[in-house]
């Protein structure tokens, strides 16, 4: 793995790790101290942390690297990871990484979750708990299932057909990109990972997964499938229908606009005439004829083939290019810009 400290990328980029806290005071401490000298600055949001986490860090950690911020309320992972985000841009990071307090998260792994950013690659990197099929017996069974349940959510909703595990929280995003996403609509608590992705497809940001293992110990998750599912599943159904209606017929309308349409018109009204004959015929007691079946049935089955070719589409259309080289240029002076592009 190449060390991002000794090849002077940590001086010409400004990492900056946010780390959310709440509940963490056993681990908090653990965590700051394995954070390597890439980090350029270490942001420790007390996210109104009952232990007093930002507190401990003040009085324990003698990192010079480390800033304690404080919400004077609890705002969520998300609500924290924003005020670290916002503070971070302030002080002119380059790229934010988002590490949780709770120890889940090796700080080792880091220059993992750069490097792609660095090289162009990306502009978002995110953690895959499933790459690696052999390691997930490591997972519990409800997480597996939860993960899964909701990675075909996000798929639909944020259009990134090729990320899995949507609810994990070591990040890293560049700078630039973080200042074209409107931070202040981001979602505050569980939903924020996965807002972030819906947020990131819109702005055509191009997302890569690294692959990691989790640590788990005897923490309690604060993620109740059975009361988040309802939450998610409301705002997936939300954020579907804005992603489909920017891409597809704000920003752009293309083929795939149209099958998108007419698939969806064709099996409802097939769906409807049928269920509406059937049960006409139920009640009259007689058989419904050859030809309204097939009237039923025909709209449907073209209508669902529309359907296929427009996700067929979809998955195509993933962001491949990354943005922020482009977002770079744009701040810089025409001068500056004219001169790097010269002397490469």
């Amino acid at each position: 793995m190449d060390d991002l400290a000794t090849d002077g990328t940590a001086h010409a980029e400004k990492i900056a790790v946010i780390v959310p806290c709440y509940r963490v005071s056993e681990t908090i401490l653990d965590v700051l101290s394995r954070m390597g000298p890439e980090c350029w600055r270490i942001y420790v949001v007390d996210d109104a942390c009952p232990e007093g986490s930002g507190d401990l860090v003040d009085a324990q950690c003698s990192d010079p690297r480390v800033r304690v911020l404080r919400n004077e309320r609890n705002l969520g992972v998300g609500g924290a990871v924003v005020r670290g985000y916002d503070a971070a841009l302030e002080d002119g990071a380059t790229i934010l990484v988002k590490i949780d307090g709770d120890g889940q998260m090796a700080p080792e792994l880091l220059p993992s979750f750069v490097r792609p950013i660095l090289d162009g690659e990306a502009d978002y990197t995110k953690g895959n708990r499933f790459h690696d099929p052999t390691r997930l017996n490591e997972m519990p069974r409800v997480r597996i299932l939860g993960n899964a349940i909701l990675t075909f959510m996000t798929k639909l909703s944020a259009g990134y057909w090729d990320s899995f595990d949507p609810t994990n929280g070591y990040t890293a995003l560049h700078a630039e990109v973080a200042r074209h996403l409107p931070r202040g609509l981001l979602s505050k608590r569980y939903f924020f990972e996965t807002d972030m992705l819906f947020r990131l497809n819109i702005t055509r940001a191009v997302v890569v997964d690294i692959p990691m293992h989790s640590h788990y110990a005897n923490e309690v998750s604060g993620l109740a499938i059975s009361r988040v599912i309802p939450e998610f599943l409301a705002n997936h159904t939300k954020n579907t229908a804005k992603r489909l209606l920017y891409n597809y017929f704000l920003r752009d309308f293309s083929l795939a606009s149209l099958e998108l349409v007419v698939g969806v018109l064709l099996v409802a009204f097939g769906t409807g005439y049928g269920i509406r004959h059937w049960i006409g015929s139920h009640l009259a007691g007689v058989t419904t004829p050859a030809g309204t079946v097939m009237l039923a049935a025909l709209p449907v089955v073209i209508g669902l083939q529309l359907l296929l070719a427009f996700v067929g589409f979809d998955i195509a259309a993933t962001p491949k290019r990354a943005i922020h080289p482009a977002l770079v240029a744009r701040r810089q002076p025409i001068g500056r810009a004219a001169a790097g592009a010269s002397s490469s």
